[in-house]
């Protein structure tokens, strides 16, 4: 069979898609209830909370898109999870046109900065160790969390992790493949999945003017620029950086920052790239070979515009599905990443402390000043290493860091 002009076959279209497929699962199954749990707390109407569902999935499936075509990269774009936990705190409080004000400002800041250059440069200073233990540190409680619901769901745990070596046994590249339909022919065998209340509509999107105010801006827009960056786009670029992609962060800030300032009447946000969803499209599970792996990026892109599109409909499916499910399948589709990323964090014996420092400091999750834990896990890390290795000439002969 002749290959496509981009060089692709179909095979090469299969496991990139189911890669994408659970990465969107995970990402609404996950932690998308935040969403409406904000926008129940800002006593939000059924059509604005609809419009935020389709602002935020038409959004970041068109900027994804657009991003892993252009520079053939999985370029996975998402809404700003922690932003939204820190927006459910500050949205009972702030008229809503004041907070779609904020939205606006905070897109405009991911501009200025993509813009610049600066951030970039940033991302490249970080040491390969500290980066790849930042990585580790993150996925860590996923893969805690693939085993830990056996606890409460012992049947299921116990079939998908089975399922798993055994699939990994015959045939490594479809394991998460695999378990996705055995975990899905499960529940549905077992009734726990009701299709019934289930009824397709199309979603609305509802515009609202934005209005600004100091009150906002201090309390609502600098928080959520400095919560997106630090907790979804430095590591979202280590994960890129780590699987063995150099795109620019400058053009992702760029029309990320471009897509959250279009959607931001409508509702949206924040979007950024994506860190640990991004993992499973970006790792060798998706596609052994990488040059093809952008096409995760593209199927994730189709998957999200179509739950836009439905609005509240899909996205309340992917939620029906139990929680111990999403978070095993997540566990196990990570694996690879985990073990990736704790490999490179200790290949060199010079930054190996430092990289454990930064991986202990990430996975512990600690949050001050309303920053999460993966800013103040690469603080420890870089401090660290400063402090130990600071102005110290590389040894002859030592490791090359990853």
């Amino acid at each position: 069979m002749n290959a496509s002009p981009a060089g692709l076959r179909p095979a090469d279209f299969f496991s990139p898609t189911i890669a994408a497929l659970i990465s969107v699962l995970v990402n609404y199954g996950g932690t998308f209830v935040l969403v409406f749990q904000a926008a129940e707390l800002a006593q939000l109407s059924p059509a604005q909370t609809a419009s935020w569902v389709w602002a935020v999935s038409i959004g970041v499936g068109v900027t994804g898109a657009l991003l892993s075509l252009r520079y053939r990269a999985p370029i996975i774009t998402a809404w700003s999870t922690p932003g939204v936990a820190f927006l459910a705190t500050v949205m009972p409080f702030t008229p809503y046109g004041e907070v779609i004000g904020a939205y606006v400002i905070s897109a405009l800041g991911f501009i200025v900065l993509g813009l610049s250059g600066a951030f970039d440069k940033l991302v490249r200073m970080i040491p390969g160790g500290i980066a790849a233990g930042l990585l580790a540190g993150i996925l860590l409680q996923f893969g805690v969390n693939a085993f830990g619901g056996a606890s409460v769901d012992p049947v299921l745990v116990i079939v998908l992790v089975i399922s798993y070596a055994l699939l990994k046994r015959f045939t490594s590249r479809f394991a998460v493949v695999g378990i996705l339909v055995i975990g899905v022919g499960l529940l549905i065998a077992q009734g726990r999945i009701d299709f019934s209340a289930i009824h397709l509509s199309l979603a609305a999107p509802v515009f609202e003017m934005p209005r600004f105010s100091l009150q906002a801006l201090l309390g609502v827009a600098l928080p959520l620029f400095v919560i997106t960056l630090t907790g979804q786009y430095m590591p979202g670029m280590l994960v890129l950086r780590n699987d063995g992609y150099q795109t620019s962060a400058n053009p992702i800030l760029t029309v990320t920052g471009l897509g959250s300032l279009i959607m931001a009447p409508f509702g949206a946000h924040a979007f950024n790239v994506a860190a640990i969803t991004a993992a499973i499209c970006t790792g060798k599970d998706a596609h052994e070979d990488p040059a093809k792996r952008y096409v995760a990026g593209l199927a994730c892109g189709l998957f999200y515009i179509l739950v836009g599109t439905f609005g509240v409909t899909l996205a309340t499916l992917f939620m029906v599905l139990p929680k111990a499910f999403i978070t095993t399948l997540a566990g196990l589709a990570l694996l690879g990443a985990i073990g990736g990323s704790l490999a490179n964090a200790m290949a060199d014996t010079r930054t190996r402390e430092t990289a454990l420092i930064t991986f202990l400091a990430t996975a512990a999750n600690v949050t001050m000043l309303g920053v999460g834990g993966a800013f103040w896990g690469l603080v420890a890390g870089l401090t660290a290493h400063l402090l130990i290795h600071g102005g110290q000439p590389r040894l002859a002969g030592s490791p090359a860091k990853p």
